[in-house]
């Protein structure tokens, strides 16, 4: 039975009738669109136009800052010790469409073993775990930012590029690398007067870092810089950022500090509180004339790696009770006013004095009388208490008077961050008011930072010019003028030249007068003048507990005193040298050091002696020690070349055919605490066998050792440093 012919026809008809629905759902929603978005146009355009046009104006009109580049500091000579340096941040985005994810795959893991060879943070197998987790998800959701290292330099950035899988081609949008700069504060030194320098950080509500420490936080406004300001401009095809006022970079500040003696100062320091276990160390070193502060370290023991030391309070500034270095200051008000000359006139002295009746004052080693001239040698507090609070028994507040007179109290602005003032408390005119001005006389009852004590003695040094110590002495500007911040003085002479001369006797007498308390210091090469102090250390109260307040008689609170610590001890010792023409004025404070080592003297005292002897040794008491006599003895016969191996002199006499060229043989062992005599060396061949007898090296010149010191066969300890001076032939 054939199929009926009108079959095929009904289904060509169905096939037409889908077709003609779909067209027409098609359609229908093509109109549909069309009208949402002819309603979409006309609400922006024409009903809403207003409120739109406000918000792209608002948009064009909003102001951005630009941020200035913050200036750098600098040391005295145009070292730097903060800068800016670009470092990069180096990521994946894995966005784009043409992103290459089969070979991205081949690759993972020839990029996963690179990874862990410049970046051994991760194994390679979590280099491979890391770098295949974006590919579980979407491409939608996978990151624009996938980040591979951060703050990296230059070189290392630019070697990305070369990794296996992006070198395949430079385009971003196949690869997704991104290399974006970022600005890094950046100190070259490291920890090396940290905390004078300061560090940088994030203030909350600030758009940039700012100084949070030392002169970064002090000379902030300076250092910063003022932000400019940019707009948004409409372009072709995309809004972007358009300057319209140039930001002004932050001024470059050259500082005081001389690296050299920072090192100097600052090992110096760490030995001995490594040798003294003590808690913490401060030491501090000005220049008399100018009061520029050439190095500056605060240590104190690290509470997570035992017996090492770290950078961390600036105590310099901070206020304690200064023990007898006080003394001097004392004698200054004395010697001005006159009633401690002639120096020559004798006191009562004993061991033990009980001043109005209360405790009694002990001396320990000083004889049954004392002429003024000697009381600071043998630190006599009974005979400061009878010199200086005697004289103001009529008005116990003179004395604070007169340290208020020579501007004692005034602030430095040196530039360090939370910079304190000296404390002395305003007294009653009673009994315990008197009691109280006999402690201050010798370093009690009083809170003064060792920036200050060190200040006072620089005017004694200073034939009696009270210099401003200061930090900064130069401002760059952008247009690369310097302004120069000249010397300035809280008191043009706060004594007499005269009463300056006879103070620094007193204090030279502390280290070669037969019972100063500083013999200890004694050297013929640099003569040391200065004061030892001893302090008690008060309790503190625990961290959280609320500690109770006492009111003065000024009417100030301050914290009660809790008493102070049995067998605990804060030393220190400020002076000059040389004595005999000052040039640098230093002090060192040591809180709590260990017996045996821990005496203010061979502490704090050995500290500026070490110090001064470095100095001295480097030139910086204006002559290079020992260089004439250390010079060839006869100038006629010069050494060309010299050296310990007899093989390379055999070569100058055989191809050079020279006989009148000196020649230094090694005479066999060095013998153990002896310096090797290495003049004439090339600087290589010196430094390896100074090194081998244990001895550290510096130099100067370049060329062959024509002079050392110490010289050769001179005793001195392992680890001593020895001066090398080269020069050309």
């Amino acid at each position: 039975m054939s199929p009926s012919p009108s079959r095929p026809a009904r289904k060509d008809s169905n096939r037409r009738g889908r077709i003609i629905l779909n067209v027409g759902i098609i359609s229908g929603c093509v109109l549909l669109m069309s009208a949402a978005i002819v309603f979409m146009l006309v609400n922006t355009t024409v009903v809403n136009a207003d409120a739109w046009n406000a918000k792209g104006e608002r948009q064009l009109d909003t102001i951005l800052p630009i941020q200035p580049l913050r200036g750098d500091i600098l040391a005295c000579d145009g070292s730097i010790l903060a800068t800016n340096l670009n470092y990069y941040d180096v990521s994946i985005d894995f966005r784009p469409k043409r992103f290459l994810i089969r070979q991205y795959k081949q690759a993972l893991d020839s990029l996963a073993d690179t990874l862990a060879l410049y970046f051994p943070t991760r194994t390679r197998a979590q280099w491979h775990d890391y770098l295949a987790a974006p590919l579980d998800k979407p491409r939608s959701k996978r990151s624009g930012t996938y980040r591979l290292a951060r703050n990296v330099p230059f070189d290392m950035a630019q070697r990305f590029k070369q990794f296996p899988f992006f070198r395949r081609t430079r385009n971003a949008n196949r690869t997704g690398l991104k290399i974006e700069p970022v600005l890094r504060r950046m100190y070259p030194y490291g920890d090396m007067a940290k905390l004078s320098v300061g560090r940088v950080g994030w203030v909350p509500g600030q758009p940039a870092q700012h100084g949070i420490s030392g002169l970064e936080q002090a000379l902030d406004t300076l250092l910063f810089g003022k932000p400019g300001k940019a707009k948004r401009v409409m372009f072709t095809n995309r809004l972007a950022n358009w300057p319209i006022e140039a930001p002004r970079h932050g001024y470059t500040v050259t500082t005081t500090i001389d690296i050299t003696i920072q090192d100097i100062l600052e090992h110096e320091l760490g030995q001995m509180l490594v040798a003294s276990n003590a808690d913490w160390g401060t030491a501090l070193i000005m220049e008399v004339k100018t009061g520029d502060i050439k190095a500056i370290s605060n240590l104190e023991r690290d509470s997570l790696h035992p017996g090492q030391y770290i950078e961390a309070m600036n105590r310099a500034v901070l206020a304690y009770e200064p023990g007898s270095v006080m003394k001097t200051i004392s004698m200054i008000t004395a010697l001005e006013d006159g009633y401690a000359l002639p120096v020559d006139k004798t006191f009562p002295i004993g061991h033990s004095y009980a001043y109005k009746g209360d405790r009694p004052i002990h001396d320990t080693h000083s004889p049954a009388t004392l002429p003024v001239s000697r009381f600071l040698e043998y630190s006599s507090n009974i005979g400061m208490t009878k010199l200086v609070a005697a004289h103001f028994e009529g008005n116990p507040n003179g004395f604070r008077k007169r340290l208020e007179d020579i501007g004692f109290f005034e602030r430095f602005h040196t530039g360090i961050a939370r910079e304190r003032r000296p404390y002395v408390p305003t007294v009653t005119n009673d009994r315990q008011g008197h009691v109280a001005l006999s402690r201050m006389t010798f370093g009690y009852s009083t809170m003064i930072p060792p920036l200050y004590t060190c200040a006072m003695y620089n005017a004694v040094a200073n034939d009696g010019r009270f210099v401003r110590p200061r930090l900064v002495k130069a401002l760059r500007g952008a247009d690369g003028r310097d302004s120069v911040i000249p010397v300035s003085y809280v008191r043009d002479s706060i004594m007499s030249a005269a009463n300056a001369r006879l103070l620094r006797e007193m204090l030279t007498q502390v280290v070669y007068g037969q019972g100063g308390t500083a013999k200890f210091l004694r050297d013929k090469t640099v003569r040391i003048a200065g004061k030892t102090g001893t302090a008690k250390i008060a309790n503190e109260a625990r961290p959280g507990e609320k500690r109770d307040s006492v009111v003065g008689a000024d009417g100030r609170k301050r914290p009660k005193n809790l008493g102070y610590r049995e067998g605990h001890y804060r030393v220190a010792f400020c002076g000059f040298y040389p004595a005999e023409k000052p040039k640098y004025t230093c002090i060192v404070v040591i809180s709590d050091p260990r017996p045996p080592l821990h005496g203010p003297a061979v502490t704090a005292g050995a500290v500026l002696k070490n110090t001064a002897l470095k100095l001295y040794a480097r030139g910086y008491l204006d002559e290079y020690p020992d260089i004439s006599e250390n010079a060839p003895a006869d100038p006629g016969r010069p050494t060309l070349y010299a050296t310990f191996r007899k093989d390379r002199s055999l070569n100058i006499h055989r191809y050079i055919d020279m006989d009148r060229a000196a020649v230094i043989e090694q005479p066999g062992a060095t013998a153990p605490g002896l310096v090797p005599d290495v003049r004439g060396l090339g600087v290589r061949e010196a430094v390896v066998r100074l090194e081998e007898a244990g001895y550290n090296v510096a130099f100067d010149g370049i060329g062959y050792v024509t002079a050392q010191n110490p010289p050769g066969g001179t005793k001195a300890p392992a680890g001593h440093r020895v001066h090398l001076q080269l020069q050309q032939f």
